[in-house]
């Protein structure tokens, strides 16, 4: 896959791994649009990063999905790459009822229903490119998941199973499926939850995953674990109850 003079939209691209993505692909001569929740992040994104095109939208919107398709292909026709990298991580404890799981919001909305759904809009659009590709970012949480973010680790377990199913499906066509698949990462999806138990491993820094991301499209390597996901692939293979373990280790339900 080229990574220069390509058109993409990066889905929660005002921080973390979305921005240093987008630092990337700007740098490689690559028209970036990405959209957020968060005007005021948009913003600083912008500050950072001048060339970037924002667009503000709430993706757990049906609604602001079809805009911001319509948006993307109207006033950026060549577009050709979508990277669905928007998330959110929340703790839910089961035993307090639906009193946890409603408080929030929806982490099947956001991390699963819209990249699929958005899918849905775009693969059309793609498959008249002459190159395309979809850029699903998952977790090494759903390979192996952490206990007190059960929704979370399903929703990546979920994308990873519906970008293998994709792939297959797509495989005739000019569209290329890939999947990122990072570690525990220093971003704001889950920092605050890690300073409120104590965590030391801070994770690595997002600008690593982004190096790595752009490494496998040049490489046209469809899954790219990042880090010591590599390994999570293996031990959940041939011990899975003693990575399950190893994880969930000293980590208390909220």
């Amino acid at each position: 896959m080229k990574t220069t003079d390509n058109t993409i939209l990066i889905t929660g691209g005002a921080t973390g791994i979305g921005l240093e993505l987008a630092k990337e692909f700007v740098a490689k001569n690559n028209t970036v649009i990405i959209c957020g929740r968060r005007e005021a992040k948009l913003s600083e994104a912008k500050k950072i990063l001048p060339q970037v095109i924002t667009y503000q939208c709430d993706i757990s919107d049906i609604h602001q999905r079809r805009k911001l398709f319509e948006f993307c292909t109207q006033e950026h026709p060549d577009i050709n790459i979508l990277v669905n990298n928007a998330g959110i991580q929340r703790e839910i404890n089961f035993l307090n009822g639906e009193a946890d799981y409603l408080s929030g919001d929806s982490e099947i909305a956001i991390n699963f229903e819209a990249c699929i759904h958005l899918i849905s809009l775009f693969v059309p659009y793609f498959s008249k490119r002459s190159e395309a590709a979809i850029v699903n970012v998952t977790s090494g949480l759903g390979i192996v998941p952490l206990h007190i973010t059960p929704v979370y680790c399903a929703t990546k377990a979920g994308l990873h199973s519906f970008s293998v199913s994709l792939r297959s499906q797509l495989q005739n066509t000019s569209i290329k499926v890939f999947e990122l698949i990072p570690p525990i990462v220093d971003t704001e999806l889950d920092r605050g939850a890690r300073d409120r138990r104590g965590q030391k491993d801070k994770g690595i820094k997002p600008e690593i995953v982004s190096k790595e991301a752009l490494k496998g499209l040049s490489n046209d390597q469809l899954e790219m674990p990042v880090g010591i996901v590599k390994l999570l692939q293996i031990g959940s293979r041939i011990a899975p109850s003693l990575f399950l373990k190893i994880i969930n280790k000293k980590v208390a339900t909220p």
